[in-house]
């Protein structure tokens, strides 16, 4: 039996091409599920998707590219999804990458860009997977919804501004949406992710001015100016683990909440 309990569940997982959904993916694979994911880069995708059925031969899988801001192409990825694999039971909203600008250089296009896609990147999913997850509900099954957050949520950076109000917002969303889907046994929670090791860290240590430096000596001197307690970067399959307690019937007590996973990092008791 899988120690998640989501043996021949369906899972659906947004931007699941690379990074903590792709770990995503692999985890809820690796126990049993059977999984739909997307991304917009069609390349990315279909060499994670090669990547992932070389691992799980057996597996039931399915990768459609879909932009999640366009909710046309998110209803028939939800409607494809379902022929493919059946009703999902999971919904897994991971996308969104932060937007490093201050208050004074963040322009009103860039304001809008940046709120627009941390809220309707799980706007538009949820929407479209929402009657699904009811009806499995309605049958007496676990279900859940997990949207992948950041800290910037409880402990916003002044150089990310817009991002951070926008992933407080996304908090703020978790708990209403909880609360609405409650009655109809729908779970809403989420995680708050620190720093995760991703393309975006490797970009900057291939740049780095000390050559020297390996990957293990940079990143170990990144958490340090950084201050996290673990002294170390998390892994996306670290993410990934927390997501899927939250998604499986281990946390069926558990909505309206975020776990921390951040090494440490936040201030707040």
């Amino acid at each position: 039996m899988s120690a998640f309990q989501i043996k021949d569940v369906v899972a659906v997982v947004t931007g699941g091409s690379s990074g903590i959904g792709l770990a995503t993916v692999e985890l809820l694979l690796q126990h049993g599920a059977a999984v739909a994911f997307c991304g917009r880069n069609e390349e990315r995708l279909r060499t994670a998707e090669a990547a992932l059925r070389g691992r799980h031969p057996q597996a039931r899988l399915l990768a459609a590219v879909c932009d999640v801001l366009n909710a046309e192409d998110v209803q028939r990825f939800a409607a494809q999804a379902q022929q493919a694999l059946g009703t999902a039971s999971i919904l897994i909203n991971n996308a969104g990458q932060g937007r490093v600008s201050t208050f004074a250089d963040t322009t009103d296009e860039a304001w809008s860009q940046e709120l627009h896609l941390k809220f309707f990147s799980v706007i538009h999913p949820t929407r479209a997977f929402l009657p699904q997850l009811q009806q499995q509900s309605a049958q007496g099954r676990d279900v859940a919804i997990v949207c992948v957050n950041s800290l910037l949520a409880s402990q916003p950076e002044p150089h990310m501004v817009a991002t951070s109000a926008a992933r407080a917002g996304l908090k703020n969303l978790v708990r209403s949406m909880a609360t609405e889907f409650a009655p109809q046994g729908v779970r809403v929670n989420g995680i708050l992710v620190g720093l995760i090791e991703s393309g975006q860290w490797r970009r900057r240590f291939e740049a780095r001015e000390d050559k020297s430096q390996d990957w293990a000596a940079w990143t170990g001197a990144l958490a340090t100016r950084k201050s996290i307690p673990l002294a170390r970067l998390g892994l996306p399959r670290e993410a990934a683990q927390a997501i899927t307690f939250l998604a499986s019937p281990l946390s069926s007590y558990t909505t309206g909440s975020h776990i921390d996973v951040s090494g440490g990092l936040s201030r707040h008791v």
